[in-house]
């Protein structure tokens, strides 16, 4: 009988051991459901590749690796003196453009001048012949009365004759006057060029002083003074100080739940013992195919942790830190909860 009674009591505890091992189980699933967790998450910052907008030779580099900045700190100098040079040539060939502009403009002035006294000359020549031609007009039916000589009938129709000759050559005058006014628009057409050429010197002469275009830290800086420099190409990697975020990689099977704007608490492997606060800011929509599948450039690699059997896809999801402090450093290790609905 007695142990009848231990056999019961013992088969009730088990059975009330394995219904509490269920219930929190399934607590423990639906608590990851409600707010999914994944230790497969490193820390990112917004970066930027600092690479000079001209040629030269660095001249002065205060900057060092891993040294934080702040927005307009000179970061590093180009040798300004190519450029200033290019500067000064341009500006003096506007000066020198200016002068002739001037000179161009006087002798401007002296053809118009001549081209004005050459239609004058016209006019002058035009009124000439018209009187010659009314004086031999009255005089001719003079001459069938013999109230004036044949001679001065002559002398009547050659005065017309010089004057309409003189008519001609004041009109070729004022012709090749009025033609040799040239104007100054090619030149103030090329002063503009000139202004022009100004502008670019002076903007590649402020391109000789990169600055940092934001707070941010330098990163993988392998170069020093009197490294030549090329146009395009980096020198080292800002990252942002002011913008951190956590890829978080989630599986598929949890991005259902997953919405931007979502409150999310991370802390770094380096110090669990601190959270940080974070908000959801975009969700992944594609990844590198590990297993087949039709290769997309420029899509993020996710390796699957098991290989020997099917798993669900991890896609990243964007956290963005509230406030980040000096504990965070790109590529460092972290964990992400979201926050339960």
């Amino acid at each position: 009988m007695k142990k009848t009674r231990n056999s019961r009591r013992w088969t009730a505890i088990v059975l009330a051991l394995t219904l509490a091992a269920i219930g929190l189980a399934i607590y423990v699933v639906r608590s990851i459901d409600q707010a999914p967790r994944t230790d497969d998450a490193y820390v990112y910052a917004d970066t930027i590749n600092v690479a000079p907008e001209v040629n030269g030779r660095i001249v002065d580099l205060p900057v060092a690796d891993n040294q934080r900045v702040k927005k307009g700190d000179l970061l590093f100098r180009i040798d300004p003196q190519p450029f200033e040079e290019t500067l000064a040539k341009a500006e003096a060939s506007l000066k020198a453009l200016d002068s002739e502009i001037k000179l161009t403009q006087r002798s401007v002035d002296a053809q118009k001048f001549a081209a004005a006294a050459a239609q004058a000359n016209v006019e002058h020549a035009k009124a000439a012949a018209e009187q010659a031609g009314d004086t031999l007009a009255r005089l001719e039916p003079l001459l069938t009365k013999g109230f004036v000589s044949a001679e001065r009938i002559d002398q009547a129709r050659t005065a017309k004759r010089s004057a309409q000759s003189q008519l001609s050559a004041a009109l070729l005058d004022a012709r090749r006057a009025e033609a040799s006014v040239s104007g100054v628009d090619a030149l103030v057409a090329r002063r503009e060029v000139a202004k022009s050429e100004i502008a670019l010197a002076r903007l590649n002469l402020s391109y000789t002083e990169v600055r940092a275009p934001g707070d941010g830290i330098v990163l993988n800086l392998k170069t020093s003074v009197g490294q030549f420099a090329a146009a395009g190409h980096p020198v080292f990697t800002l990252a942002s100080s002011s913008r951190w975020y956590v890829v978080a990689n989630f599986r598929e099977t949890d991005l259902a739940g997953i919405k931007a704007g979502r409150q999310a608490q991370v802390y770094l492997l380096g110090d669990t013992s601190k959270r940080y606060s974070g908000t959801v800011e975009s969700i992944g929509y594609g990844v590198f195919p590990d297993d087949g599948g039709s290769e997309v450039a420029g899509l993020p690699r996710v390796p699957r942790s098991i290989n020997w059997v099917r798993v669900a896809q991890r896609f990243p999801v964007r956290i963005l830190i509230e406030q980040p402090d000096a504990a965070f450093r790109i590529g460092a290790s972290a964990v992400a909860m979201l926050n339960a609905k």
